[in-house]
């Protein structure tokens, strides 16, 4: 044992001996070629000498070797000499010359300097402050962010990617947060596509400038061509409801559509809205039922709704108590009390789950309705199973309510929802969440 011990040391030592002369061959043959004037020999020999990879660690070699490529145009190398001005890493803090370098970095595209530089005009070290220039950079770094967020097989870079995409996004809706309408203005003739679509919101809202549909449509229009998935689903609304634009529905399905194929919720359940009510195009309940399973599977709780009641009057679907029944429950789950209603009716009646007169009771005393006639310990039965919806004519004899409505308007009220026959779209422009908390939807900017 100790023989294999001693010969396991030997072994080990030798190893570390070989793996030391061979990084120390690869150093001198990366010097060779830094001196030889190569400019990614050079940067490769800096960061070698910046982190204390097989050489030991010396911040003077490194801003030495990192000029050299730097001043060769070597984007890299510039950003990097950019980073050790601005934190005084080998030398003291000079904001200028940091500046300096992360804008050569940043003209040749490279997403860190362009990032950097964005934060630089935001807060003004450096440079004068700006934060029309800011949002110009970091939105560069953003935009070119958003394309590397791609899985290639590796998860830990995939993940990597994403939370520099958010990170960036975040930052780039921060700033637009901050900007007076006059810089916004500024940002979005430049083709930003987020200033473009905040001003559309805010000239609808009425936020900080005169209200008016009209100069939302414009910018909103912008940005939608730019395939902005959320200026899109705005332009279908202002086409819908006539805002700003002489009503359309042929257009108000086109715009609808292109947010809709993007993932854009809102847009998948009202463009199953309009599918439903024939607007804009040929009434089509298979289709209203796809749109809104879309949007039903990304958590859409009137999609859910509208898709539990097709399935069970058997509308652009088979009929199918038991997915008639998932679905009330995942809406029933969210709170809402009509789901509720209908639940605890189909736990009574054993439609498409067991029969439980335990879960019908909880059910019903939970959506306040209390319809299910009750004796001292059980529920027993009774002629009427169910309350009659508000509007009779949406059951039409189905024993269910009708598609549901959410209204979004001068009350700016999220949970209005509404019982009647033909559904409406959701949204208009009035925004049921506030303005800076609309920015920050990193996923469609």
């Amino acid at each position: 044992m100790r023989a294999i011990l001693r010969w396991m040391l030997v072994s080990l030592v030798l190893f570390i001996g070989v793996e030391t002369h061979v990084r120390a061959d690869r150093t001198a043959d990366l010097r060779a070629q830094a001196e030889a004037g190569a400019a990614d020999a050079q940067y490769d020999l800096g960061f070698l000498y910046d982190n204390g990879y097989g050489v030991v660690q010396d911040y003077q070699a490194a801003l030495t070797w990192y000029r050299k490529a730097a001043e060769q145009g070597h984007a890299y190398a510039q950003w990097n000499l950019g980073v050790m001005h601005a934190h005084g890493i080998g030398l003291a803090k000079d904001y200028t010359q940091a500046a300096a370098w992360y804008r050569k970095a940043a003209e040749q595209g490279h997403t860190s300097g362009q990032y950097d530089l964005g934060l630089m005009y935001s807060s003004g070290n450096g440079v004068p402050q700006d934060y029309v220039q800011a949002l110009v950079w970091v939105n560069l770094a953003a935009t070119e962010a958003a394309k590397n967020v791609v899985y290639k097989g590796n998860r830990d870079a995939f993940n990597a990617a994403k939370a520099t995409q958010l990170k960036y996004a975040g930052t780039r809706a921060t700033l637009v947060a901050r900007m007076t309408p006059a810089q916004l203005t500024q940002a979005a003739e430049q083709g930003i596509t987020l200033a473009q679509l905040t001003l559309g919101v805010m000239y609808g809202m009425g936020q900080g400038v005169a209200q008016g549909d009209t100069a939302a449509v414009t910018w909103h229009r912008k940005a939608a061509k730019q395939e902005h998935a959320r200026a899109q689903y705005f332009l279908g609304l202002h086409y819908y409801k006539g805002q700003g634009v002489v009503q359309d529905y042929t257009q108000a399905v086109t715009w609808t559509r292109k947010a809709a194929e993007q993932g854009y919720v809102d847009a998948q359940y009202n463009l199953g809205v309009m599918y439903w009510q024939g607007q804009g195009v040929a009434q089509d309940y298979t289709q209203a039922a796809d749109w809104y399973r879309k949007a039903a599977k990304q958590g859409h709780l009137l999609a859910q709704s509208n898709l539990a009641f097709m399935y069970a009057v058997g509308r652009g679907v088979s009929q199918d108590d038991k997915e008639t029944a998932k679905w009330y429950r995942k809406v029933a789950d969210q709170g809402d009390t009509q789901a509720q209603y209908h639940l605890a009716f189909r736990y009574y009646e054993g439609k498409g789950v067991p029969q439980d007169y335990a879960q019908a009771h909880l059910w019903d005393q939970s959506s306040n309705h209390r319809c299910l006639r009750r004796g001292p310990n059980r529920i027993r039965q009774s002629s009427r199973l169910y309350c009659r919806p508000h509007d009779a004519r949406a059951t039409r004899g189905s024993g269910e309510d009708g598609p549901r409505v959410e209204t979004k308007g001068a009350v700016n009220d999220s949970q209005a929802l509404l019982q009647t026959h033909l559904p409406q779209l959701i949204g208009s422009h009035m925004l049921p969440y506030s303005l800076v908390s609309h920015l920050v939807d990193s996923a469609h900017l």
